[in-house]
Parts: C-alpha cells; structure tokens; sequence
C-alpha cells in the first residue's frame, strides 16, 4: 500500500512537472499579428524573453507554454514589425526643430513674414537658419532672390534650405561671411547669378561653404535634437531608421546615448562622404550594436529635380539647354567605389537623373559584377532610363526608394522631364520586378516622418485629397504586401540586418507595434489615418498613445 501511495506521488510529480510552463519576460495574445515571414503568415501571439521573441503562434498554444511576467491581450488588434524607414535624416529633423520652419510656406512673403517673427521671438540668434520652402508651391514659381533679406536683414546671416536640401537661398551678409563673390567658382552645383550680380540662390556644393559658416552646435543641442527627433519617430511606429549622412561626432555621441539607455532607437548610420570619416571606419571597421550599425558610407552623385539639379541625359523639358549636374567629379566617384569595393562597407548613393542612375548602375555593376552579396544602395532612383532598371539585382544593388517624393513631386514632375520621359520616373513597381525587393523610407525631414504615409504613397499614388483619382503613373503602384515587407524584412535586408529584425519571428528582436485599424485590409482612402496606440523596440514599451 505504500509503495503504491509513492508511487503514485511520483507520477504525479511528472504530470505537474511536465505541465510547468516556460517563464518569459512578456506574452503577447488576442491579436491579428503579421509577421511577414517568408510567407507572410499571420499569427495571434508571441513570446518575449531578453529583449528576443521566443515563439509565436496560436493564443492557446502560446498559454499552454508560457507564463509571463506582463501579459498583452491585444483584443483582436493588429500588431505590425517595427517599422523601419531605409531612409531619413533624424538628426536633421532634430536641428530643424530648434530652426525657422518653412514646410508649407504659400508665397515668398509667407517665407520673410515667418523670418521675421523669429526674430521676434529670438532676438539673440546671430544667425538665422530656416528650411522647408519649395518654390513649386507658391503662385511664382520662380527662384526668389535676396533682395528682401538684404532690406530686412542687414546684418545678421540668413540662410534657408530648400525643402529637399539641395537649394538654398541666402542674404548678402551669409555670402560676405563665407567669402562667396561674383567670382567664386565651386564645382558640382552653381551660384546663380543675374545681370552678373549674385541672387542669392546657391544650388548643392557651394551650400557647404555657407554651412561651414554657422554656429557651432554644442554637444547639449544634439542630444535635444536626437531626442526630440526620436520621440516624434517612435511615436509614428518606426522603431528602426537609417540616418543617411552623419559625421563620426554625431555618431559617437548616438553610441554613447544608446549605451546610457538615452536613446532607444536603432540606427543604421551611414557614414556622410569625407575622408576623416572614412579614414577613421575603415580602419576601426564596422562599428555594430544591438542599436547601431556603421558600415556604409554616403554618397551625392547629383541635385534634386526639385531645384533643377538632378543630372538628366536630356535637357530639362522646362528649361532649354540645362541638364543639370553631377556634383562629385566622375574619378572621385570611381575612386572611392573601388577604395569600398575591398572592405565590408557599402557605398550607398544619391541618385535622382537618369544621367545620374546610369553613371552610379553602371559603376556599380562594373565593379561588383564578380562579388556576392554587397548590398550597395542606389538612394531614390528617381529618373530612370528605360534600359537601365536591369541593373538591380537585389543582390549586389539594392533599390531605396521614398513613395511620398511621387505624390509630393506629381503636381511638376512633368513639367521637368516631359510626358515621355515622367513615365520612368518614381517607378517602384518597375524596380521592384528588377530587384525582387525595395527598401522603402520617407527621406525626412523632406517629407512627413509618419510612416503610414509612405504606405498610402505606395500603394494609392495619390495625395490625401485622393488625387489624381487613378493614382499618379498606377501602373507603379505596389501591393500592400509588398510595401510593408519593403518597410520591414526588405528595408532590414539592405541593412544587412534581415537576421534580427524586421520581421515577427523566433529569434528576432521584439520589436513591434501595436495600431488602432488593420492597414492590410482597410478602405485604401483610409490608410493615412491609422494611429500607432504602442510602440516597443527590445519588448520594452518606449511609446503609448494617450
């Protein structure tokens, strides 16, 4: 009898210990979640331990296993990858926070009457820097000149970036201060001049010698602009982001930021193109955390087409004899390509024209075409030539793309390049039938930082006044699938971190967000509208919506 009574304990020993559940960090149920795995399966629950997602799978499955120390039941809600944009300037949009805001100016006038009440509100500001003006916004569409900040602002510098960084118009007292003159030449842009005297437009390289001239930004004001720039993005569901252009002092002080738990969002960082940056990676190497990864650098082949400097085999359809321009001199361009060619690190190169595409594809595949698995960037692909989309192979040369240049450009791309020529511009679905994949991004602070706008650009190729009623070119619209894979896993793959992140899947980083309607499946009018309720980066939660 006591031998049974024992042996009967002993069995139900086993029973209890084969029922123990699996202690875990976090345990999140009850929800529509897309992993986008290999097969874009849909699961409705997953398991955290140590920052990594453990299991995922059914919510009674994931309940027989697991006991959690914080349990998210998701209601039905859908839960998204953290969203990463393969292309923005983050710290950019931290400076521009702290400067005069131009986005959205109506008129010239618009632009002097915010100068002025800056000035107003910053009457110790020895230098006043704006940006966010874009003259195809405004009834003039013309260049406006100096004059005016001359009048008004005698003796303090003004300078103000174009919207898409590769303008900037300036008054007489920036140019004193940077030594700009009627006879100053700088290659790889222009400075416009009138009648032979100065307007005050500067088009790409000589801006830096303006740059160079302002106030030094101390250590206090980047990390309030990196900050301040991460809270706006986690907010908006991006948990991953690549800062495209940034100074090895920027980057060191992010390393830093992220080591005291400052800064919770990981950076792809792509070196900006100088020899002190360059020299110091490439000797030290790749510079790679769990939250930071160096390893490209970043190029400029050409301008904007915004600001006419976009280099276009064929003049532009808006002004005759004007192609405009390469601004890194071919050698050079080569030069570092091959220094690249024999290290770990990308090149990851600007290129709008499709003078410009052509230059950067074919020295791209000249110099790879017996390499695997480089991942060198092509950063917007904006204006392409027909024969040339055959260059990306996804392997070796990876597209990056920005959907909302289309709809913010749409309203005068045209103008620019032709009605022939506009039907190979900002042709992501072309692209993508190339190179199996797109990274998507938003290339803020040019555009909107909210990623659910990239999604809407994609997909409809229309502005938030469902224009035009088709979509601008459809026949490039991409699928839903297809656009958030190109802002997760394929914008993770042209990181070289497609292995831990980008995707909801064991071993991963638990790095997700949670939104208030289901983008996959809502009217496509209404994609614009979803709001992000949490953010988590490492299963911790860094944002909630209140």
């Amino acid at each position: 009898m006591k031998k049974n009574f024992i042996l009967l304990l002993v069995f139900a020993a086993i029973l209890v210990s084969c029922n123990e559940k699996t202690k875990v960090d976090l345990l999140v149920t009850n929800a529509n979640i897309y992993t986008v795995d290999e097969a874009f399966s849909t699961v409705e629950a997953f398991a955290v331990t140590d920052g990594k997602i453990v299991e995922t799978g059914s919510t009674s499955d994931l309940n027989s296993k697991f006991t959690a120390a914080e349990v998210i039941d998701a209601e039905g809600k859908t839960i998204l990858p953290g969203l990463i944009d393969a292309h923005a300037h983050l710290y950019n949009l931290g400076l521009k926070l702290s400067r005069v805001d131009l986005d959205g100016t109506t008129s010239y006038a618009d632009v002097i009457s915010r100068l002025q009440e800056f000035q107003t509100k910053n009457p110790e500001a020895d230098y006043i820097i704006g940006r966010g003006w874009d003259q195809n916004d405004w009834a003039e569409k013309e260049f406006p000149t100096k004059d005016t900040l001359d009048i008004l602002f005698p003796d303090t510098p003004v300078a103000l970036t174009r919207i898409d960084g590769h303008a900037m118009l300036v008054n007489q007292k920036a140019l004193d201060k940077a030594g700009i003159d009627e006879t100053t030449e700088i290659f790889g842009g222009e400075i416009q001049k009138k009648n032979g005297e100065l307007t005050g437009i500067l088009i790409d390289n000589p801006m830096e010698t303006v740059e160079a001239t302002f106030p030094v930004v101390d250590r206090e004001a980047q990390i309030k602009a990196l900050k301040s720039a991460e809270e706006i993005a986690i907010s908006l569901g991006l948990t991953s982001l690549v800062d495209a252009g940034l100074n090895s002092d920027v980057i060191h002080l992010i390393d830093d930021l992220h080591k005291q738990g400052e800064l919770k969002l990981r950076i792809y960082a792509m070196l900006s193109n100088n020899e002190a940056n360059i020299s110091e990676f490439l000797e030290s190497g790749i510079l790679k955390t769990d939250r930071l990864n160096v390893r490209s650098v970043k190029v400029y082949a050409d301008g904007a087409l915004g600001s006419r400097g976009a280099a276009l085999k064929a003049p532009y359809s808006d002004q005759e004899h004007h192609f405009g321009s390469m601004i890194i001199d071919l050698d050079d361009f080569q030069t570092l390509a091959k220094r690249l060619k024999d290290t770990e690190f990308q090149m990851n190169t600007h290129a709008i024209g499709d003078s410009a595409n052509y230059v950067v594809l074919k020295t791209y595949n000249e110099l790879l075409k017996d390499e695997s698995d480089k991942r060198w960037r092509v950063e917007h692909a904006q204006v392409m030539d027909n024969d040339d989309f055959n260059y990306f192979d996804g392997e070796n040369i990876i597209p990056s793309v920005q959907p909302t240049h289309a709809t913010s450009d749409m309203y005068w791309a045209e103008d620019r390049l032709g009605e022939e020529r506009v039907q190979h511009a900002y042709a992501y679905k072309t692209i993508l039938e190339n190179a199996d994949l797109v990274a998507l991004g938003t290339d803020f602070p040019i555009e909107n930082v909210n990623p659910f706008l990239t999604f809407y650009a994609a997909v409809a190729r229309k502005d938030l006044q469902n224009y035009p009623d088709k979509g601008f070119i459809p026949e490039q619209k991409l699928s839903r699938e297809e656009t958030l894979r190109g802002m997760t896993i394929w914008a993770a793959y042209s990181n070289f971190e497609d292995q831990e992140k980008g995707s909801i899947e064991a071993g991963k980083f638990a790095d997700f967000i949670i939104v208030d309607q289901d983008p996959m499946t809502v009217e496509e009018g209404a994609i614009p509208d979803t709001k992000v309720l949490s953010t988590y980066i490492n299963g911790e939660q860094v944002f909630e919506l209140k």
